[in-house]
């Protein structure tokens, strides 16, 4: 499966990282994602009502913690990591306006189809230390 994100998760992943209440969301991220069959991430809550590429929000680590918005397209076994906040802490917040996921949505729609920026996700390992990088995709880099 290939794992991809938007600028909005990559920014909002790169902030929550940097506070030391929420040092467990890359965990998080790699453990849920990662290594998975695409069929076993359609669950959580469809905001959309495609059965080919669900647009889904996924809570994380329980009630307290993160709230991750994402895109499956099956058939092409790619997954678009959209938006993630945590639900609790100085960053906390219940749930994003449905015209947030709606803006989220278009977004997404923008990177499938090459016309705006995105980045693959890649998993790195260095001294048994799981870490994510992100690279920068662009219609040129094709």
């Amino acid at each position: 499966m290939f794992i991809y994100s938007t600028e909005e998760f990559k920014n909002e992943f790169e902030k929550l990282i940097k506070n030391n209440s929420y040092r467990d969301l890359e965990k998080e991220i790699i453990e849920y994602f990662f290594d998975k069959n695409i069929q076993d991430l359609c669950s959580g809550t469809r905001l959309n009502n495609s059965n080919d590429a669900p647009y889904i929000k996924k809570r994380l680590n329980g009630k307290g913690g993160y709230r991750v918005y994402f895109y499956l397209i099956l058939k092409d076994d790619c997954l678009y990591l959209m938006f993630v906040h945590p639900k609790t802490g100085s960053e906390g917040s219940d749930n994003i306006s449905n015209e947030s996921k709606a803006l989220l949505y278009k977004k997404v729609l923008e990177c499938v189809k090459r016309n705006t920026p995105f980045y693959k996700i890649e998993l790195q390992v260095f001294e048994n230390i799981q870490k994510l990088k992100f690279i920068l995709i662009t219609q040129e880099s094709d």
